[in-house]
């Protein structure tokens, strides 16, 4: 990458990427004809993936007392100062400030900052690429993937970003030639991310999974993705290859064609594989879940599908996406809250299955996609609900799922479903502060089955797609921004739930047995 950055460059600007002595540093920033200085700091030889901040503090030092050194400076720091984290909402914009709790994602901030105090005044921008997988190269990553067997951690499988070399080379030219006057941070992302196991399994390298833990470890655990937006925006750069062409075009591997890859990490073939299975027992035999109102769902098109949660553990998420795979051939992509990806083997589960962290971001994406996007209004603490008050609906947060429909022009496709508040049912709570640390829930549930609480009971449910609420037509766009419309659209969709709520429970006649549908009439 290093040989290929000098060529690209030229005569106009000297790459520095290795450390030296402060003679040889002022000798290279005082070249004649030299407009500017790309400068990538050395890693340190006892802690692999951290930059060397005593070489580059010589190099801050030499280039702040050159006589005649160059007006701009463009530091290759790395996408690796994002905290890989549960909480990380999916491809991050250079406004995210993140806590630097992880030693690597820290070593990188921390030489963004020095080369902010050292250099006060100085145009400078700073590129942080994602790994970059040369033949050359001795991160951590292309270890990783040129290695014969890798040890990963155990139940955990995040979306993975690899830029290719001439990407790299493309973006600091761009910064170059377009970058006068716009100084600042600018992530440099491909075009499309993969799974760990994805590039593993490309790159021919055999995985083995153990329940090990470190710095570096933390990257193949949980999500750090970066976007390349900004650049774009600002710089007009936009990257050739996808994650797998550059992975594939660097290890000289052949795969024709290039395979392709949900840029969240859901699975296809692992959502088959489980409908033929689990999915298929638990819908059809332990639960028998009989449903009414399929042909309200739209079979193309963005659709807010909007439910309601209960018995803490997600399997009326995952039924819902079973049926709707099996009857109409379309997966809903459902937001969920981050506890349910922070654990391992969990986290695989979830993320496999197309589950994205709850924000505004995911949800127009998903949309924007022309997709169902599945969400329940109450939040996680609906899914805590006493039994005692299980099938009355609680508060539907800020009114967001209507905001997403509004700004997105899709239909809101109300569903409820009845029996599966006795899988779980929470008969008391715990308000503990050690379970909100570390599981991240609002309580600890106490249910007939504690102390093993994620074994559901065999009740009979019963679920109601209702007649959607085409908010696409009854507004424009801009009526999201009109707390009034929201607040009135939000009150019908709960007003819908709440009476096939009441109507369900009517006919039902036994918790374990029976049909409810017969007679239905909302």
């Amino acid at each position: 990458m290093g040989r290929l950055l000098l060529e690209r460059l030229g005569e106009r600007a000297r790459f520095i990427p290795d450390s030296g002595g402060f003679d040889d540093f002022a000798a290279e920033l005082e070249a004649p004809g030299t407009e500017a200085i790309v400068y990538r700091p050395p890693l340190r030889s006892d802690q692999a993936d951290r930059p060397d901040l005593a070489a580059a503090e010589v190099f801050l030092q030499a280039f702040a007392r050159a006589a005649k050194a160059p007006a701009r400076l463009v530091l290759l720091s790395s996408a690796a100062a994002i905290d890989p984290s549960h909480h990380n909402i999916g491809y991050l914009t250079e406004e995210h400030r993140s806590p630097g709790r992880n030693p690597i994602a820290r070593a990188w901030l921390d030489f963004e900052a020095l080369a902010a105090a050292r250099l006060p005044g100085m145009e400078q921008i700073v590129l942080r690429p994602a790994p970059v997988i040369s033949h050359d190269g001795n991160n951590f990553f292309a270890r990783l993937l040129r290695s014969r067997i890798a040890m990963v951690p155990a139940g955990y499988d995040p979306s993975l970003q690899l830029l290719s070399g001439e990407d790299l080379a493309g973006a600091v030219l761009c910064a170059l030639e377009r970058g006068a006057g716009r100084p600042g941070l600018y992530h440099v992302a491909p075009a499309g991310a993969m799974p760990v196991r994805g590039a593993l399994r490309l790159a021919g390298v055999r995985r083995v999974a153990f329940p090990r833990w470190g710095a570096q470890l933390d990257y193949l655990r949980h999500n750090w993705t970066v976007s390349g937006g900004k650049i774009a925006d600002e710089l007009g750069f936009k990257p050739m290859k996808t994650s797998a062409e550059a992975l594939l075009d660097t290890l000289d591997v052949t795969a024709a064609p290039c395979p392709s890859f949900d840029p969240y990490g859901l699975d296809t073939g692992y959502i088959a594989a489980y409908s033929r299975t689990l999915f298929h027992f638990l819908h059809d035999i332990y639960w028998r879940i009989e449903h009414e109102g399929l042909e309200n769902v739209p079979r193309q098109g963005p659709a807010v599908l909007t439910g309601v949660h209960r018995g803490f553990m997600p399997w009326d998420g995952v039924m819902a996406l079973h049926l709707l795979r099996r009857e109409i051939g379309r997966i809903p992509r459902f937001l969920i809250h981050p506890c349910l990806i922070k654990f391992p083997f969990l986290a695989n589960y979830m993320t496999k299955l197309g589950g994205l962290l709850a924000c505004q971001e995911n949800a127009d994406w998903v949309l924007g996609q022309g997709e169902i996007l599945g969400m329940f209004p109450e939040g996680i603490h609906g899914a805590f609900t006493m039994y005692r008050d299980a099938y009355r609906l609680g508060r539907f947060g800020r009114d967001e799922y209507v905001k997403m429909a509004l700004r997105n022009r899709a239909p809101i496709v109300p569903f409820v479903t009845v029996g599966s508040a006795e899988t779980y049912p929470i008969l008391a709570r715990i308000n503990s502060r050690l379970v909100r640390r570390v599981a991240e829930w609002p309580y600890l549930p106490i249910t007939p089955t504690f102390p093993l609480p994620g074994f559901p009971l065999p009740s009979k449910w019963h679920t109601w797609f209702l007649e959607p609420i085409p908010v696409q037509t009854m507004h424009p766009p801009e009526a999201a921004d009109d707390p009034a419309v929201v607040r009135a659209l939000s009150a019908m969709v709960r007003a819908r739930m709440e009476a096939a709520i009441q109507d369900m429970l009517a006919r039902r006649k036994s918790v374990f047995f029976g049909s409810i549908f017969k007679e239905a009439t909302l």
